[in-house]
């Protein structure tokens, strides 16, 4: 079956987002499961359905890279067919790219491990959290790699206070550019902002090297254009 990129991965409609969850039905599994989205023609894709394989493969590359640039790492991750414009798997994405960055300058890092970890937290954050919770998925996906890098628990002192304020330095970043949502756009900001936090706080000399430029916005039906930092025009 050959899925849409943005909209409705089935049929490409537009989404409608409800103010109170309900039981929904996953058009694809079948499983039962609260959301507050669905597609103007009643499809509910869940969230394991929606990342799929295409996560997988983003990971694999995301093991075997060398560079230390995080927003480089996550273009090569997102340009992976199967990644939607849109989505929860980005909210893997972006931590993923953060600690593949981290590990290429030089931290300690066990990575499969580190990545399963930063796999299962962030599959814990729902699409359309930016919206629902307040809070995008992009920092927190940020804020999960820096945890997962740092082994932090509710109970440290310098990293529990560090991960918490690098998480809001991302929020703030994002925030800064208004809405709607994107994904991409969310996505380098978070990492612009993890990686200046992290070369300050850290010493890892992870850094973006120069503005990343968007690919994807004919794909994103509420694109900013140029209001976008990121948009290629």
């Amino acid at each position: 079956m050959e899925y849409h990129a943005t909209g409705c991965i089935l049929c490409g409609s537009p989404l409608k987002y409800f103010d109170v969850q309900r039981m929904q039905e996953c058009s694809l599994c079948h499983r039962q499961v609260l959301s507050n989205a669905c597609c103007e023609e009643g499809h509910f894709i869940c969230d394991r359905c929606h990342a799929g394989a295409a996560v997988d493969i983003s990971l694999d590359i995301c093991m075997k890279s060398i560079s230390t640039d995080p927003a480089e790492i996550l273009t090569a991750l997102m340009s992976v067919s199967g990644i939607h414009m849109h989505g929860p798997e980005h909210h893997v994405l972006v931590g993923s790219a953060l600690l593949a960055a981290c590990r290429n300058a030089g931290a300690e890092i066990d990575m499969p491990k580190a990545i399963q970890e930063l796999r299962n937290r962030a599959g814990m954050v729902p699409g359309g959290a930016c919206g629902a919770w307040g809070t995008c998925g992009a920092a927190v996906s940020c804020g999960i790699a820096y945890s997962v890098l740092h082994k932090t628990s509710p109970l440290s002192e310098e990293y529990w206070a560090l991960g918490n304020k690098l998480t809001s330095e991302c929020l703030s970043a994002i925030a800064k550019h208004g809405g709607p949502r994107c994904c991409k756009r969310d996505g380098y900001s978070a990492l612009i902002a993890a990686s200046d936090f992290i070369r300050k706080h850290d010493g890892i000399k992870i850094k973006v090297a120069k503005k990343p430029v968007c690919i994807f916005n004919q794909n994103n039906h509420q694109c900013l254009g140029k209001k976008c930092p990121y948009h290629k025009g």
